[in-house]
Protein backbone atom coordinates (compact mmCIF):
# COMPACT_ATOMS: atom_id res chain seq x y z
CA UNK A 1 0.00 0.00 0.00
CA UNK A 2 1.38 3.42 -1.32
CA UNK A 3 1.44 6.50 1.26
CA UNK A 4 -0.89 8.13 -1.03
CA UNK A 5 -3.49 5.08 -1.03
CA UNK A 6 -3.00 5.60 2.91
CA UNK A 7 -3.50 8.76 3.19
CA UNK A 8 -7.04 8.89 1.34
CA UNK A 9 -8.08 5.53 3.44
CA UNK A 10 -7.08 7.95 6.71
CA UNK A 11 -8.53 10.66 5.58
CA UNK A 12 -12.17 9.26 4.62
CA UNK A 13 -12.40 7.53 7.82
CA UNK A 14 -11.62 4.02 6.56
CA UNK A 15 -8.27 3.75 8.27
CA UNK A 16 -7.19 5.31 11.83
CA UNK A 17 -4.63 5.05 13.77
CA UNK A 18 -6.36 5.72 17.50
CA UNK A 19 -3.93 8.82 18.85
CA UNK A 20 -6.19 10.33 21.11
CA UNK A 21 -7.59 7.42 22.67
CA UNK A 22 -3.88 6.20 23.69
CA UNK A 23 -3.35 9.69 25.98
CA UNK A 24 -1.54 7.71 28.59
CA UNK A 25 1.08 5.79 26.47
CA UNK A 26 1.92 9.46 24.99
CA UNK A 27 1.90 10.68 28.24
CA UNK A 28 4.60 8.49 29.22
CA UNK A 29 6.72 8.56 26.28
CA UNK A 30 7.13 12.29 26.76
CA UNK A 31 7.36 11.82 30.63
CA UNK A 32 10.31 9.56 30.19
CA UNK A 33 12.10 11.82 27.18
CA UNK A 34 11.17 15.04 29.60
CA UNK A 35 12.63 13.29 32.74
CA UNK A 36 15.78 12.75 31.03
CA UNK A 37 16.26 15.93 29.11
CA UNK A 38 15.99 17.77 32.56
CA UNK A 39 17.88 15.04 34.63
CA UNK A 40 20.58 15.97 31.56
CA UNK A 41 20.00 19.56 32.05
CA UNK A 42 20.16 19.53 35.94
CA UNK A 43 23.39 17.37 36.38
CA UNK A 44 25.70 17.86 33.30
CA UNK A 45 24.12 21.38 32.11
CA UNK A 46 24.90 23.22 28.86
CA UNK A 47 27.98 23.53 27.19
CA UNK A 48 27.56 27.50 26.95
CA UNK A 49 29.76 29.19 24.43
CA UNK A 50 32.26 31.70 24.57
CA UNK A 51 29.25 34.16 23.81
CA UNK A 52 27.39 33.71 26.66
CA UNK A 53 30.30 32.88 29.48
CA UNK A 54 32.64 35.37 28.31
CA UNK A 55 36.29 34.99 26.97
CA UNK A 56 39.23 34.80 24.52
CA UNK A 57 38.43 32.51 21.54
CA UNK A 58 42.15 31.61 18.80
CA UNK A 59 41.68 30.23 15.85
CA UNK A 60 44.34 28.32 13.93
CA UNK A 61 44.70 27.11 10.47
CA UNK A 62 46.47 24.15 10.07
CA UNK A 63 48.49 24.16 13.10
CA UNK A 64 52.02 21.88 13.68
CA UNK A 65 51.40 21.22 16.82
CA UNK A 66 49.02 18.95 19.03
CA UNK A 67 45.62 19.58 20.68
CA UNK A 68 47.37 18.94 23.97
CA UNK A 69 50.21 21.15 23.04
CA UNK A 70 48.29 23.75 22.39
CA UNK A 71 46.32 23.22 25.63
CA UNK A 72 49.41 23.82 27.37
CA UNK A 73 50.12 26.61 25.60
CA UNK A 74 47.34 28.69 26.11
CA UNK A 75 46.81 27.77 29.80
CA UNK A 76 50.15 29.20 30.34
CA UNK A 77 50.30 32.02 28.50
CA UNK A 78 46.45 32.84 29.76
CA UNK A 79 47.19 31.77 32.92
CA UNK A 80 43.83 29.60 33.24
CA UNK A 81 42.43 26.60 31.95
CA UNK A 82 42.07 26.56 28.17
CA UNK A 83 39.77 24.55 26.37
CA UNK A 84 41.26 23.22 23.07
CA UNK A 85 39.05 21.51 20.29
CA UNK A 86 39.79 20.54 16.85
CA UNK A 87 37.37 21.11 13.84
CA UNK A 88 36.49 18.71 11.16
CA UNK A 89 38.86 21.16 8.63
CA UNK A 90 42.23 20.47 10.57
CA UNK A 91 41.78 23.59 12.43
CA UNK A 92 42.38 24.04 16.21
CA UNK A 93 40.08 26.02 18.23
CA UNK A 94 41.40 27.65 21.80
CA UNK A 95 38.92 29.14 24.21
CA UNK A 96 40.41 30.42 27.77
CA UNK A 97 38.69 33.10 30.58
CA UNK A 98 38.61 36.31 29.83
CA UNK A 99 41.21 38.18 29.40
CA UNK A 100 43.09 41.74 28.69
CA UNK A 101 44.36 43.26 25.19
CA UNK A 102 47.94 42.23 26.47
CA UNK A 103 47.31 39.05 27.67
CA UNK A 104 45.75 38.47 24.52
CA UNK A 105 48.48 39.32 22.50
CA UNK A 106 51.11 37.11 24.29
CA UNK A 107 48.57 33.98 23.72
CA UNK A 108 49.06 34.64 20.07
CA UNK A 109 52.71 34.95 19.95
CA UNK A 110 52.98 31.54 22.35
CA UNK A 111 50.40 29.59 20.13
CA UNK A 112 52.24 31.09 17.25
CA UNK A 113 55.70 29.94 18.21
CA UNK A 114 54.41 26.81 19.59
CA UNK A 115 51.98 25.50 16.38
CA UNK A 116 54.33 27.46 13.64
CA UNK A 117 51.09 29.46 13.07
CA UNK A 118 51.76 33.10 11.64
CA UNK A 119 50.59 35.28 14.65
CA UNK A 120 48.65 37.40 11.72
CA UNK A 121 46.65 34.19 10.42
CA UNK A 122 45.28 33.71 14.47
CA UNK A 123 41.96 34.74 14.28
CA UNK A 124 41.13 36.38 17.80
CA UNK A 125 37.78 37.28 19.00
CA UNK A 126 37.54 38.39 22.75
CA UNK A 127 34.17 38.65 24.60
CA UNK A 128 33.53 40.17 27.77
CA UNK A 129 31.23 38.30 30.56
CA UNK A 130 28.85 41.52 30.47
CA UNK A 131 28.04 40.85 26.83
CA UNK A 132 27.68 37.20 27.34
CA UNK A 133 25.20 38.28 29.75
CA UNK A 134 23.32 40.51 27.72
CA UNK A 135 23.02 38.56 25.33
CA UNK A 136 21.08 35.64 27.48
CA UNK A 137 19.17 38.37 28.49
CA UNK A 138 17.86 38.93 25.16
CA UNK A 139 17.33 35.12 24.09
CA UNK A 140 15.27 34.72 26.99
CA UNK A 141 12.97 38.13 26.40
CA UNK A 142 12.87 36.62 22.34
CA UNK A 143 11.36 33.60 23.89
CA UNK A 144 8.90 35.23 26.33
CA UNK A 145 7.47 37.83 23.63
CA UNK A 146 7.22 34.73 21.40
CA UNK A 147 5.43 32.49 23.38
CA UNK A 148 3.63 35.51 24.56
CA UNK A 149 2.27 36.59 20.92
CA UNK A 150 1.69 32.73 20.28
CA UNK A 151 -0.82 32.35 23.40
CA UNK A 152 -2.38 35.78 21.69
CA UNK A 153 -3.00 34.72 18.52
CA UNK A 154 -4.21 30.97 19.17
CA UNK A 155 -6.46 32.36 21.55
CA UNK A 156 -8.18 34.81 19.25
CA UNK A 157 -8.12 33.15 16.01
CA UNK A 158 -9.18 29.34 18.05
CA UNK A 159 -9.32 29.64 22.06
CA UNK A 160 -7.96 29.40 25.09
CA UNK A 161 -8.05 26.05 25.21
CA UNK A 162 -5.77 25.55 21.84
CA UNK A 163 -3.59 28.53 22.90
CA UNK A 164 -2.60 25.89 26.09
CA UNK A 165 -2.42 22.71 24.41
CA UNK A 166 0.10 24.44 22.32
CA UNK A 167 1.59 26.47 24.92
CA UNK A 168 2.75 22.96 26.62
CA UNK A 169 3.62 21.55 22.74
CA UNK A 170 6.51 24.30 23.16
CA UNK A 171 7.17 23.84 25.97
CA UNK A 172 7.67 20.34 25.66
CA UNK A 173 9.85 20.93 22.27
CA UNK A 174 12.55 23.68 23.85
CA UNK A 175 12.68 20.85 27.19
CA UNK A 176 13.71 18.16 24.97
CA UNK A 177 15.76 19.94 22.62
CA UNK A 178 17.93 22.30 25.51
CA UNK A 179 18.07 18.61 27.21
CA UNK A 180 19.50 16.62 24.32
CA UNK A 181 22.17 19.61 24.07
CA UNK A 182 23.26 18.98 27.85
CA UNK A 183 23.03 15.45 27.18
CA UNK A 184 25.61 15.18 24.36
CA UNK A 185 27.31 18.34 25.10
CA UNK A 186 27.27 20.43 22.23
CA UNK A 187 28.22 23.49 22.52
CA UNK A 188 25.67 26.17 22.80
CA UNK A 189 26.09 29.77 20.21
CA UNK A 190 23.92 32.53 19.34
CA UNK A 191 22.92 29.99 15.63
CA UNK A 192 21.93 27.47 18.46
CA UNK A 193 19.55 30.13 20.13
CA UNK A 194 18.48 31.29 16.58
CA UNK A 195 18.00 27.70 16.04
CA UNK A 196 15.78 27.28 18.90
CA UNK A 197 13.26 29.73 17.87
CA UNK A 198 13.05 28.64 14.44
CA UNK A 199 11.69 25.23 15.31
CA UNK A 200 9.32 26.64 17.52
CA UNK A 201 7.90 28.40 14.35
CA UNK A 202 7.73 25.09 12.91
CA UNK A 203 6.06 23.46 16.23
CA UNK A 204 3.79 25.76 16.14
CA UNK A 205 3.19 26.02 11.97
CA UNK A 206 2.25 21.79 12.37
CA UNK A 207 0.52 22.27 15.42
CA UNK A 208 -1.89 25.10 13.85
CA UNK A 209 -2.29 22.87 10.56
CA UNK A 210 -3.89 20.06 12.79
CA UNK A 211 -5.63 22.23 15.08
CA UNK A 212 -7.56 23.89 11.89
CA UNK A 213 -8.63 20.92 10.94
CA UNK A 214 -9.87 19.92 14.28
CA UNK A 215 -11.71 23.22 13.77
CA UNK A 216 -13.30 22.17 10.50
CA UNK A 217 -14.13 19.05 12.30
CA UNK A 218 -15.43 19.79 15.93
CA UNK A 219 -17.58 22.61 14.15
CA UNK A 220 -21.12 22.06 15.20
CA UNK A 221 -20.52 19.19 17.11
CA UNK A 222 -22.60 19.03 19.61
CA UNK A 223 -25.55 19.04 17.31
CA UNK A 224 -25.38 15.85 16.30
CA UNK A 225 -24.99 12.06 18.07
CA UNK A 226 -22.44 10.35 15.72
CA UNK A 227 -19.02 11.19 16.70
CA UNK A 228 -17.43 11.91 20.64
CA UNK A 229 -15.35 15.41 20.10
CA UNK A 230 -12.15 13.16 20.66
CA UNK A 231 -13.15 11.06 17.89
CA UNK A 232 -13.63 13.90 15.71
CA UNK A 233 -9.95 15.38 17.13
CA UNK A 234 -8.52 12.28 16.14
CA UNK A 235 -9.90 11.91 12.43
CA UNK A 236 -8.39 15.64 12.13
CA UNK A 237 -5.02 14.16 13.16
CA UNK A 238 -5.34 10.62 11.20
CA UNK A 239 -6.82 13.69 8.10
CA UNK A 240 -3.26 15.32 8.32
CA UNK A 241 -0.78 12.90 9.02
CA UNK A 242 0.92 12.49 5.85
CA UNK A 243 0.81 15.86 5.30
CA UNK A 244 2.72 16.12 8.17
CA UNK A 245 5.01 13.58 7.58
CA UNK A 246 5.97 14.80 4.34
CA UNK A 247 6.36 18.18 5.30
CA UNK A 248 9.00 17.04 7.99
CA UNK A 249 11.24 15.05 5.48
CA UNK A 250 10.93 17.42 3.24
CA UNK A 251 12.29 20.13 5.98
CA UNK A 252 14.44 17.77 7.80
CA UNK A 253 16.46 16.80 4.32
CA UNK A 254 18.29 20.17 3.99
CA UNK A 255 19.67 20.12 7.64
CA UNK A 256 20.35 16.70 7.53
CA UNK A 257 22.52 17.75 4.36
CA UNK A 258 23.85 21.08 6.27
CA UNK A 259 25.01 18.64 9.31
CA UNK A 260 26.98 15.69 7.02
CA UNK A 261 28.26 18.65 4.13
CA UNK A 262 28.74 21.65 5.85
CA UNK A 263 29.69 20.34 9.83
CA UNK A 264 30.98 17.17 8.69
CA UNK A 265 33.04 18.21 5.72
CA UNK A 266 33.84 21.39 5.78
CA UNK A 267 33.91 22.09 9.43
CA UNK A 268 31.81 25.05 9.91
CA UNK A 269 30.92 24.76 13.63
CA UNK A 270 28.04 27.38 13.53
CA UNK A 271 26.37 25.42 11.13
CA UNK A 272 26.42 22.07 12.99
CA UNK A 273 24.94 24.50 16.32
CA UNK A 274 21.93 25.37 14.02
CA UNK A 275 21.28 22.42 12.07
CA UNK A 276 21.17 20.35 15.25
CA UNK A 277 18.99 22.27 16.54
CA UNK A 278 16.74 21.94 14.04
CA UNK A 279 16.90 18.55 13.20
CA UNK A 280 15.92 17.89 17.25
CA UNK A 281 13.53 20.40 17.30
CA UNK A 282 11.45 19.37 14.03
CA UNK A 283 11.23 16.02 15.18
CA UNK A 284 10.23 16.40 18.77
CA UNK A 285 7.79 19.49 16.82
CA UNK A 286 6.36 16.83 14.51
CA UNK A 287 5.79 14.36 17.46
CA UNK A 288 4.35 16.93 20.35
CA UNK A 289 1.61 18.41 17.19
CA UNK A 290 0.09 14.61 16.52
CA UNK A 291 0.51 13.38 19.94
CA UNK A 292 0.82 16.28 22.41
CA UNK A 293 -0.93 18.85 21.63
CA UNK A 294 -4.16 17.65 19.97
CA UNK A 295 -4.69 15.17 22.49
CA UNK A 296 -3.86 17.51 25.45
CA UNK A 297 -6.58 19.84 23.57
CA UNK A 298 -8.77 16.73 23.84
CA UNK A 299 -8.55 16.21 27.28
CA UNK A 300 -9.46 19.95 28.10
CA UNK A 301 -12.70 19.85 25.93
CA UNK A 302 -13.91 16.39 27.15
CA UNK A 303 -14.17 18.26 30.70
CA UNK A 304 -16.64 20.27 29.62
CA UNK A 305 -20.80 19.89 30.22
CA UNK A 306 -21.66 19.82 26.41
CA UNK A 307 -18.67 18.13 25.49
CA UNK A 308 -19.91 15.32 28.39
CA UNK A 309 -23.59 15.05 27.23
CA UNK A 310 -22.37 14.50 23.42
CA UNK A 311 -20.21 11.76 24.87
CA UNK A 312 -22.93 10.41 26.50
CA UNK A 313 -25.62 11.26 23.97
CA UNK A 314 -23.39 9.18 21.88
CA UNK A 315 -22.73 6.34 24.11
CA UNK A 316 -26.02 5.61 23.89
CA UNK A 317 -27.28 5.94 20.24
CA UNK A 318 -24.41 3.21 20.34
CA UNK A 319 -26.22 1.11 23.11
CA UNK A 320 -29.24 1.43 20.98
CA UNK A 321 -27.95 0.31 17.59
CA UNK A 322 -26.34 -2.65 19.10
CA UNK A 323 -29.13 -3.58 20.88
CA UNK A 324 -31.96 -3.13 17.57
CA UNK A 325 -29.00 -5.10 15.82
CA UNK A 326 -30.05 -7.84 18.60
CA UNK A 327 -33.49 -7.82 18.04
CA UNK A 328 -32.70 -8.46 14.16
CA UNK A 329 -30.96 -11.50 14.35
CA UNK A 330 -27.54 -10.41 14.27
CA UNK A 331 -25.09 -11.22 17.49
CA UNK A 332 -24.33 -9.15 19.69
CA UNK A 333 -20.04 -8.52 20.61
CA UNK A 334 -20.72 -10.62 24.25
CA UNK A 335 -23.40 -13.07 22.54
CA UNK A 336 -22.23 -16.76 23.22
CA UNK A 337 -23.92 -17.83 20.08
CA UNK A 338 -25.66 -17.14 16.60
CA UNK A 339 -28.51 -15.97 15.97
CA UNK A 340 -30.27 -16.55 13.00
CA UNK A 341 -32.22 -13.80 11.46
CA UNK A 342 -36.40 -14.10 11.00
CA UNK A 343 -37.58 -14.58 7.88
CA UNK A 344 -39.55 -12.56 6.27
CA UNK A 345 -43.18 -12.92 4.66
CA UNK A 346 -43.36 -12.40 0.85
CA UNK A 347 -46.02 -9.81 0.25
CA UNK A 348 -48.58 -11.33 -2.13
CA UNK A 349 -49.19 -9.98 -5.20
CA UNK A 350 -52.23 -8.41 -6.32
CA UNK A 351 -54.56 -10.02 -8.81
CA UNK A 352 -54.87 -8.65 -12.08
CA UNK A 353 -58.38 -7.93 -12.98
Amino acid sequence: MGLGSLGRRLYSGEASINFVGRRKMWYLISAAILLVAIAALLIRGLNLGIEFRGGAEFRLPSPTCSVEQARSTASAAAGGEAIVTQTGAGDIRVQVPPIDTKTSTEVVKALSAECGVPAGDIQTQLVGPSWGGEITKKALVALVVFLLLVAIFLAIYFEWRMALAALVALIHDIVITVGIYALTGLEVTPATVIGFLTILGYSLYDTVVVFDKVKENTRGITGQSVLTYSEAANLAVNQTLVRSINTSIVALLPVVAIIVVGAGLLGAGTLLDLAVALLVGMLAGAYSSLTIATVLLAQLKESQPEMKALAQRVRGRRAAGRTKEGEEGVALPDSGGRVQPKKQVRSKRSKRG
